[in-house]
């Protein structure tokens, strides 16, 4: 990012994490452009583990959400990335250890709307060592 160190009090990014092209890189460069004690906060997708909503949110995703898709825009693997794009996101737990990884601390995830969405938050340290 074209930012210099420690610029920010704050960091925000909702559904872009999982379409940076190197996810880890994007999230040092976050924390880089932090200042000390500041705070990320990272709006995202997950995938649900209740087995209903899951069936449900599969259902909609494969099927319902790339058909509309389909008939609006006339381009039918736009809205079947989506779902692709979800799948293979490192959510949850997996997703703490890349911003643990990346220098964050103190970081956590809150699951939303029966985990469809996770808001994820972090701080950067006040002082290396």
């Amino acid at each position: 990012m074209p930012y210099a160190d420690a610029s920010y009090d704050i960091v925000t990014c909702a559904y872009g994490v999982r379409n940076f092209a190197d996810m880890d890189e994007g999230l040092r460069e976050m924390e880089r452009v932090l200042k000390p004690g500041g705070q990320l906060m990272i709006l995202e997708f997950s995938y649900p583990t209740n087995p209903l909503i899951r069936w449900g949110y599969d259902l909609y995703f494969t099927h319902i959400l790339p058909a509309v898709g389909n008939m609006l825009s006339k381009d039918k693997g736009a809205y079947s990335y989506l779902n692709r794009s979800v799948k293979h996101f490192p959510y949850g737990e997996d997703f703490l250890k890349h911003l643990r990884d990346a220098g964050f601390a103190d970081a956590q995830a809150q699951p939303l709307t029966f985990g469809i969405t996770t808001i994820y938050t972090a701080n950067k340290t006040a002082h290396r060592s």
